[in-house]
């Protein structure tokens, strides 16, 4: 299918995490279509291999890049740790991931002290935050930490409260302590925990929402190149897949989005 101005941005995640990258995308470009994929058949990546996280983001991009899309989105912080090179090697649209816009946006708040990174433990242990942080500023000292325990409490909504504040408490109170000034939510679930995580690190750690930053950097792509932005006055179209039932999606997506979901389709991405 031939890409053009009018053709729709792709977003892919293995579940619904992705969502908040969506929600900054509509608000940054509300005239852009989009088609989100939720692989929520094989969530989550966080604790496959490399090899497999790589195979699955290119299955992927094969399904979005049939709908049309313009450019691809990877709004899953283990895909674009470790799929990145192969899913760029391979199409023929834009690819942007989630950690080089964090890392640029963290290294732009950061007051000369260390800068923090949580995620999933497979993106944590990548260390691709860590590089791309390093690689831009080697000055820059930087404390990681997987937080595995914050992706269900999204997921169900326990967002505020006493067991998400005694879990953002074992997991980040040494952050403060070790000097951090910026923390980078390196999940894209997290943004929906910002609250107890914020109290939790204190006024003197900014931080800094993955989602947002990769919002901001779509829409320096697309303003840079004019030919691919949507008119102004046009009217957006937003469509959603998932490789399982579809009905868990649209209920706790709502939350992610912050919007209804009206309907997903059900796809099957087999081998």
């Amino acid at each position: 299918m031939r890409q053009g101005s009018h053709s729709p941005i792709g977003v892919f995640d293995s579940g619904v995490g992705g969502l908040t990258v969506l929600k900054a995308l509509m608000a940054h470009l509300p005239h852009e279509s989009t088609v989100y994929l939720g692989d929520t058949a094989r969530v989550p990546y966080g604790t496959k291999s490399g090899e497999v996280v790589t195979r699955y983001s290119l299955k992927n991009a094969e399904f979005l890049l049939e709908r049309g899309v313009k450019l691809l989105v990877v709004a899953c912080n283990t895909a674009s740790a470790v799929a990145l090179p192969a899913l760029e090697a391979a199409l023929p649209i834009p690819v942007l991931g989630v950690i080089a816009p964090g890392a640029r946006a963290a290294l732009g708040r950061t007051r000369g002290g260390g800068v923090g990174v949580i995620g999933t433990p497979g993106t944590i242990r990548s260390g691709a935050y860590q590089r791309e942080l390093e690689a831009a500023d080697p000055r820059v000292r930087v404390k990681a930490r997987a937080c595995p325990l914050f992706v269900p409490l999204a997921e169900e909504g326990w967002t505020t409260g006493d067991v998400p504040f005694l879990t953002a408490r074992e997991y980040l109170s040494e952050f403060a302590r070790d000097g951090v000034d910026t923390l980078v939510l390196g999940c894209t679930h997290y943004p929906l925990l910002k609250g107890v995580i914020a109290e939790v690190v204190g006024p003197g750690v900014a931080l800094v929402d993955s989602a947002e930053a990769t919002a901001e950097a779509v829409a320096a792509l697309l303003a840079e190149r004019g030919g691919l932005a949507s008119a102004a006055h046009t009217a957006p179209t937003h469509s959603y897949y998932v490789t399982d039932v579809p009905e868990r999606f649209v209920e706790v997506g709502a939350r992610f989005l912050g919007r209804p979901i009206p309907a997903a389709e059900q796809v099957d991405l087999t081998f």
